[in-house]
């Protein structure tokens, strides 16, 4: 078996080499490349792990053509076209943690640095000066820390913050009442919190949603002597709004760490009067750096090698260890959709995906997304688990999901239903052993079959003599039959009715065949299957 191969483009630490060829993977490190070099070299790689140097660009995309994983050491993820890259089947991940004490304590930093104006002391009694009175500091304990954001970061930062015997409160849309009581924070709404912090610091990734979160508008609204910091992402703040307001003392001070357009080597906040300010230096420790590299090391060669899913921004979460688990499921449940897609074409326009028994406790999740691959790659090319979803939301495909935990007449089980604008489909499978992939039912007939091969499925009125007739045609076009297997649908037990074949074929049976099967009397439908 061919060894994963993985591009190392950015410098991080050298362990994260060491890790990916423990766990299987072929790796390069070539750091520096212009795009034209890279875009030149990355079709020949399954992952690409990255910092914030290389720029993952639709041309990039276009021609890592082999690509299934990019791996992006540290949280930020602006270097990345995720939409193009989910388009293109490729899984994108971050390692949210892995510099998460790191940057909240540089929050904390900035914020005591802001509290004792340190950074102009320092200047001045440097410069031969002892101005001891021209600096009146304010102490922490006791004040109103505002949190924008309460995540991981955001949540070390409150605890240090307690630490330091303030108070703290926090604006989060996804802050549950349970989670801000374990955390010790009170939740509020931006506007209370503004109203209320003397000290604010954001945590929050930049969306449109979050995008000038703190606009002129809402800065001036925020309580007189604030002091603002943000180690979280460039575009939360309203720069030329900030300066004024620093010009005119309603803000008392502001610590910025990320800035709307990086580097920033010409800010028109640069000089301004209690303003202070860092190089992007948030992840910045040797801790930090190396967590990082170790962390997306690990994720990416447990996707490549055993198909688990961490901390991915464009697919469900999947662990190493549930991986084993689900994969004899995502492979039923992809041919099952494969047999839907073959048999409806592309109209279908709603689909349920049921799982009942031990499928019923499984991450449901991934399951969906390998049916709608299976059904998917059926009309077109270039589809797998990651794509699936999202063209299936472009195409407006009406995707449900039901979960019965009791068991049928089968342990575990996973139903298919299927709806076009003329009919509906359903087809089931099981697992037998817990490995071994049959297909129970389809269209409304029990049949206990394989899915693979080339298969030809055949519906027919259950009269005698049908099957030697079959037989006949098939033998005489040089057709061998590896498998058969019959299901009946009758109106009563002894006759009449439709039957339904699965016949497993050792050659993918041609037009010809299947116009010879198709004008035997009594046949209904024929449609040839490829797995």
């Amino acid at each position: 078996m061919t060894k994963p191969k993985v591009l190392i483009s950015d410098k991080m630490d050298p362990n994260a080499a060491r890790i990916f060829e423990e766990r299987g993977c072929d790796v390069d490190v070539i750091t520096g490349e212009t795009p034209e070099e890279l875009k030149a070299r990355i079709g020949e790689y399954d992952g690409l792990a990255i910092r914030s140097s290389t720029k993952v660009t639709p041309e990039i995309l276009e021609a890592a053509t082999n690509l299934k994983v990019i791996g992006r050491a540290g949280i930020g993820v602006d270097n990345v076209d995720i939409p193009k890259a989910s388009s293109h089947g490729v899984v994108v991940m971050n390692t949210p943690f892995g510099n998460s004490i790191t940057t909240a304590e540089h929050a904390i930093a900035m914020m005591l640095t802001l509290a004792r104006q340190i950074p102009e002391a320092n200047r001045r009694t440097q410069a031969g000066e002892w101005p001891k009175k021209d600096f009146m500091g304010v102490e922490v304990t006791g004040k109103t820390l505002g949190l924008i954001g309460s995540g991981n970061i955001g949540s070390i930062v409150a605890s240090r913050a307690q630490g330091l015997r303030m108070k703290v409160i926090a604006y989060d849309p996804f802050l549950t009442p349970e989670r801000a009581m374990e955390l010790g924070v009170e939740k509020v709404d931006l506007g209370k919190l503004l109203e209320r912090a003397d000290f604010i610091t954001l945590h929050t990734p930049l969306t449109d949603e979050t995008r000038n979160i703190l606009s002129r508008e809402r800065l001036e609204a925020a309580k007189p002597g604030v002091r603002i910091v943000n180690c979280a992402r460039g575009g939360l703040i309203d720069e030329a709004a900030l300066k004024d307001l620093l010009e005119s003392g309603h803000i008392a001070g502001a610590a910025l760490d990320v800035f709307a357009e990086e580097p920033a080597t010409d800010n028109p906040l640069f000089g301004t009067k209690n303003f202070i300010c860092t190089p992007h230096l948030g992840a910045s420790t040797t801790e930090a750096q190396v967590n990082v590299a170790l962390q997306v090391a690990e994720q990416m060669a447990d996707y490549l090698v055993s198909g688990g899913v961490t901390n991915a921004l464009n697919v469900p979460s999947l662990s190493a260890e549930e991986a084993p688990r689900l994969k004899p499921y995502i492979s039923l449940a992809e041919k099952l959709g494969s047999l839907v897609g073959q048999l409806e074409g592309p109209d279908v326009n709603a689909i349920t995906i049921e799982v009942s028994g031990a499928a019923s406790e499984l991450n449901l999740k991934p399951i969906t997304a390998a049916v709608l691959a299976g059904m998917m790659r059926s009309w077109s090319d270039s589809i797998n688990m990651v794509n699936a979803p999202i063209l299936a939301k472009e195409r407006g495909l009406d995707v449900r999901e039901v979960r019965h935990a009791k068991e049928g007449d089968y342990h575990t089980l996973v139903r298919i239903i299927a709806t076009t604008p003329e009919r509906r489909r359903e087809v089931a499978g099981s697992l037998f052993g817990d490995s071994q992939m049959r297909l129970v039912e389809i269209a409304g007939t029990r049949i206990e079959t394989d899915l693979e091969g080339h298969m030809i499925y055949i519906v027919n009125e259950d009269n005698p003599g049908f099957i030697g007739r079959l037989g006949s045609v098939l033998g005489e076009a040089g057709v061998n039959i590896g498998n058969f297997h019959l299901g009946r649908r009758l109106p009563d037990k002894h006759k009449g009715g439709d039957a339904v074949l699965m016949l497993t074929l050792d050659q993918a049976p041609s037009k010809e065949v299947q116009d010879a099967v198709c004008a035997l009397e009594g046949v209904k439908k024929v449609r040839a299957l490829s797995f």
